[in-house]
């Protein structure tokens, strides 16, 4: 069923307000005033089609105002859960009236959220994201025509791939499920194939190739003969939910033994088998292990508009007209221009103008000043995957990733306004001082002239 709302508003005479307790002048209390929220229970409604059951308890709001914390605070399910009992400014952002003293959710219901709403539902945060920056001033309606765009990796929670760590991760996969089975294996190596997957990687740092290749070899033998062990003996395995897991981890292995150094689509993870392996001719890292994500800024101000996972490792080339698609959708205008680098070349985008990095031809000097600063996008992403969690996504799955991108913009924009909000802030101190230092200048003045007065 949908989401109950919440009680409404009741005095209680033994507790104080929120409101009585915070600083009204406080950045997130400006922000929560910044933000619809009545949207999230309107549009969040059609992912529970459902009208029978137990409405789901938690308040949208509340969800909602978790996910920009955490993502604004780079934290996780766990700790920004406990964090929201022990600040009376998150409690106030996410719709509380009083002070609570337990936590208002567990950390797994906001996975389930995630799950319901989707990539559709999680688009809408980011929408509210803009909304809020342009009644704060953060952004403005000019600066959503001119838009850059870069692609970047958001790598995966996984362990970097080697041969000899994936063999041995598959060998205990299958022993664990064999035994969960039922399956008698004739041997299962765990105590060889530990001890051998060790070497491995000592004959490696030894410069032993030829020790190394060996080991592996071995190592490789011990999974497939475990493999075709429970290959024999899985038509003893009844119909039902744990054949399945075991099929799907056979299918995996097979893939696994079968891939060849050369391979395009090699399997770099057991479970996330759709990590893909991305180049950016980076010296510190070569080879990257993720998704590849496509990043639209405004070109003033580095206001996230859009993002979106691409998974597959796609040409930059041919992701331009969905990130400017999604930047339409997200601002509800279309972009007049947009500024990317040399790696987008042949988009093929015809309903926006286009510029290239290092383009001179039909060029004006206004238009190389706006592509000049093509290359802001690039600390922003650095402060995506600094301040925020966009360095390595721990959701599951191509939809996991989705989500999780979506998210780390709307992180970055929350940032970006409670900063505009503290500036504004200090302005109107620094104005206020200097108006009462004037008054009280011009006050000191007077007693000056009528002291002077009386003396004459």
């Amino acid at each position: 069923m949908k989401p109950r709302k919440p009680p409404p508003e009741q005095d209680d005479l033994l507790r104080a307000r929120l409101v009585e307790m915070i600083d009204m002048r406080h950045e997130l209390v400006k922000l929560a005033a910044l933000i619809d929220w009545d949207i999230f229970e309107r549009e969040w409604a059609g992912f529970f089609p459902s009208h029978t059951g137990r409405p789901a308890a938690t308040p949208p709001r509340l969800v909602a105002g978790l996910c920009y914390l955490q993502h604004a605070f780079a934290l996780s399910d766990e700790a920004v859960v406990a964090r929201w009992a022990e600040n009376p400014y998150w409690q106030h952002f996410c719709g509380e009236t009083f002070f609570q003293h337990r936590l208002p959710i567990d950390p797994s219901s906001l996975t389930r959220w995630r799950k319901r709403i989707g990539e559709e539902g999680v688009e809408w945060l980011l929408t509210q994201t803009i909304e809020a920056g342009k009644r704060a001033g953060a952004v403005k309606s000019d600066d959503l025509k001119r838009v850059t765009v870069d692609t970047t990796v958001m790598e995966k929670n996984i362990a970097h791939p080697t041969d000899a760590r994936l063999y041995e991760t598959a060998r205990r996969k299958l022993v664990g499920l064999a035994r969960e089975a039922g399956i008698g294996l004739r041997q299962n190596y765990n105590r060889l194939a530990p001890r051998l997957a060790g070497q491995v990687g000592r004959y490696a740092h030894a410069r032993q190739f030829k020790r190394m290749r060996k080991a592996l070899r071995r190592l490789k033998g011990y999974t497939g003969r475990v493999l075709r062990d429970i290959e024999r003996q899985l038509g003893k395995v009844p119909e039902g939910a744990l054949k399945l897991r075991l099929v799907e981890m056979i299918v995996l292995v097979s893939r696994l033994l079968a891939q060849k150094p050369k391979d395009k689509k090699k399997l770099y993870s057991l479970h996330e088998p759709e990590v893909d392996c991305i180049s950016k001719g980076k010296a510190h890292k070569r080879y990257e292990f993720g998704t590849k994500v496509s990043v639209a800024t405004t070109n003033r101000g580095g206001f996230v508009v859009g993002m979106r996972a691409l998974p597959g490792n796609p040409y930059d080339g041919q992701t331009l007209s969905e990130a400017l698609e999604q930047v339409e959708i997200l601002t509800d205008q279309r972009p007049e221009m947009a500024f990317v680098d040399r790696g987008y070349r042949g988009h093929g985008v015809e309903n926006v103008k286009v510029f290239l990095s290092g383009a001179k031809r039909g060029v004006t000097r206004t238009i190389a000043r706006l592509l000049r600063r093509r290359s802001a996008i690039e600390p922003m992403i650095g402060h995506m995957k600094n301040d925020g969690r966009l360095t390595r996504s721990p959701l599951k799955g191509t939809a996991g990733d989705a989500l999780f991108a979506v998210l780390c913009g709307c992180g970055h924009n929350i940032r970006m306004i409670l900063r505009h909000l503290r500036v504004l802030l200090s302005q109107l101190i620094w104005l206020i001082c200097q108006a009462c230092m004037i008054v009280h200048a011009e006050m000191a003045r007077d007693r000056r002239g009528q002291g002077g007065k009386l003396a004459t």
